[in-house]
């Protein structure tokens, strides 16, 4: 395969295509499914029961187009649509990778591994995010921005290579958050096989263990931006700071937490339950962050919660309001 669209006059560039990646060929291997959902409600995950939704999540893909490109992230939402599409279409079935500044390197890597290691065909599309208009002013409707940039590139894409339609990873359990990206995905008719069928986040964490993917239990890692408070400049020496500081919490056994960027400020994010190693840990983890470059560690006495910068976003019209900082929240 090319490393470049065929219609050179588009304003997406391929850089390369992950090491290793081969094309998939169906070869008899067993189906596997998830919850069976009906208008009773799920079923439990049995065998059958899963096979017949992983079936049914794959002709669901197969009946959309002959050939999809799929928004991949190395997530377990895209890596199981690329999955399902991958045994649907085969080598037809072409996943995506962005690379910007927003995403860390293990996150590129796991979605290489992955994608490596059940025969997708993938490819990298390398730009700047933070060169998006209004995208590094940060305002309470950043994602929209990067999302109508991702599914700008992957449409223009998709149409270099006569591909009629892009699918993205939005399950069923995202219509009920504050998710600005979603109007970039009906703005660009991205398809979301997950939400068409119904299917929220542990449906789809089911789905990705008996598709044997290794992904099924690693926690959301949203975007390094969603780090930052509203209002608050999106830098790429912020952005550094936080994949550095993450990093090392994870080196210490913790999995699931935010690094919050607020100025001179870490404040970090820490289920209760793993505190207790935080605070064993105290003396390393504030000399590490002073060499990342915080000048003080806080830890949030009201643990970890995905998406808590939203706090400060109005419930009626989910706009911006300036907060103390000390309060500010944001998107994930």
């Amino acid at each position: 395969m090319s490393d470049e669209p065929e219609n050179p006059s588009l304003q997406v560039t391929v850089t390369k295509e992950l090491a290793g990646s081969t094309r998939f060929s169906q070869n008899g291997t067993t189906r596997a499914g998830l919850f069976l959902m009906t208008p009773h409600g799920a079923i439990s995950p049995t065998t059958n029961s899963m096979e017949a939704a992983a079936l049914r999540l794959e002709d669901h893909i197969r009946l959309l187009a002959p050939r999809v490109v799929v928004a991949y992230s190395g997530g377990v939402d895209s890596t199981v649509v690329l999955k399902a599409a991958t045994r649907a279409l085969g080598s037809r079935a072409l996943g995506l990778l962005a690379d910007t500044e927003s995403n860390t390197e293990e996150d590129l890597r796991i979605a290489g591994e992955i994608a490596d290691q059940h025969g997708f065909t993938v490819e990298v599309v390398s730009y700047s995010e933070l060169a998006i208009e209004n995208y590094a002013e940060n305002p309470a409707n950043r994602c929209f921005f990067c999302k109508n940039e991702l599914y700008t590139r992957l449409t223009a894409f998709a149409a270099s290579r006569d591909i009629a339609v892009v699918c993205d990873g939005s399950n069923a359990d995202d219509m009920g958050d504050y998710r600005p990206g979603l109007k970039a995905v009906e703005a660009h008719r991205v398809r979301s096989p997950l939400k068409d069928l119904g299917l929220g986040k542990a449906d789809v964490r089911a789905l990705a263990k008996h598709y044997g993917l290794p992904n099924h239990e690693r926690p959301a890692s949203p975007c390094l931006s969603s780090r930052i408070p509203y209002g608050q400049k999106i830098t790429q020496e912020k952005l550094q700071q936080v994949a550095e500081g993450e990093a090392y919490l994870r080196k210490l056994g913790l999995r699931e937490f935010r690094c919050r960027h607020h100025g001179e400020v870490a404040r970090l994010e820490i289920p209760p339950d793993d505190m207790q190693t935080v605070l064993a840990n105290r003396e390393a983890i504030t000399d590490e962050f002073r060499r990342i470059g915080f000048h003080w560690v806080a830890v949030d006495l009201g643990g970890f919660k995905s998406g808590g910068l939203n706090r400060v976003l109005t419930t009626e019209n989910q706009t911006y309001q300036s907060p103390p900082e000390s309060h500010s929240e944001e998107t994930e």
